[in-house]
């Protein structure tokens, strides 16, 4: 019993102590635009309903913080290690309610199920091939090749700029599992038709071939020209 006691007030002391750190840390590089309490400014939204799984994300993800607040956020080495991201998010998380932090698992999705899901609530912003596209508004939907399993659920989850939520209602956990594993399934697809293009989609290989041959034609004429 004694042990126990000791135990749970060290992990409570522990807790507390990455909080605080967590705070601090939120103070000097994130309160500027989404304030002191994270409640949110002309510069930045309030973060009360973003969990720990949106904080974990945009963090994660190098996505926050801005150097400019009105810069669309991309994806780039993050600024924080994992210590002081956990912090971080362990002190956001505690000023509201939130998504957590997923427990992803694509190995025991369906991959049918998750290429009909994607198809359906995916593709049209991310494309077919998971490379990303415009939205509209001069705003753009990454590309998710980079994406780990747990960032690809908790965006879904969260809902990071213009995404809509998918909460567990709409996307259960077998369901997200199962469109996480055809995302990784795409990373690993071989080009069988011969130069994959980068897989920006159905280009036609002819139409790629004839610019190709146009582009030797133009040079060669030059040439001659000359």
């Amino acid at each position: 019993m004694l042990t126990f006691v000791a135990s749970a007030g060290a992990a409570f002391g522990e807790d507390h102590e990455d909080a605080e750190r967590g705070r601090e840390l939120f103070e000097n590089a994130c309160a500027n635009c989404h304030g002191s309490s994270g409640e949110g400014s002309r510069l930045g939204p309030s973060l009360a309903g973003s969990g720990a799984a949106g904080v974990d994300f945009m963090l994660s993800t190098g996505r926050m913080p801005l150097d400019d607040p009105l810069n669309q956020p991309v994806r780039k080495p993050p600024a924080f290690d994992r210590k002081q991201i956990a912090q971080i998010t362990k002190y956001v998380a505690s000023l509201g309610t939130g998504p957590e932090i997923p427990d992803v698992d694509p190995t025991s999705g369906d991959l049918a199920a998750g290429q009909e899901l994607y198809a359906a609530n995916c593709a049209a912003c991310h494309s077919s091939a998971g490379t990303g596209g415009a939205v509209g508004a001069g705003l753009e939907a990454p590309p998710l090749h980079k994406a780990t399993p747990v960032e690809i659920v908790e965006a879904m989850r969260f809902g990071p700029g213009t995404m809509p939520v998918f909460d567990p209602q709409s996307l259960s956990e077998e369901e997200a599992n199962s469109i996480t594993r055809y995302l990784l399934y795409l990373r690993d697809l071989p080009d069988a038709g011969g130069w994959g293009l980068g897989r920006v989609g159905p280009i036609a290989e002819g139409l790629v071939a004839w610019l190709v041959a146009m582009g030797g034609v133009l040079l060669i004429c030059r040439w001659i020209g000359e």
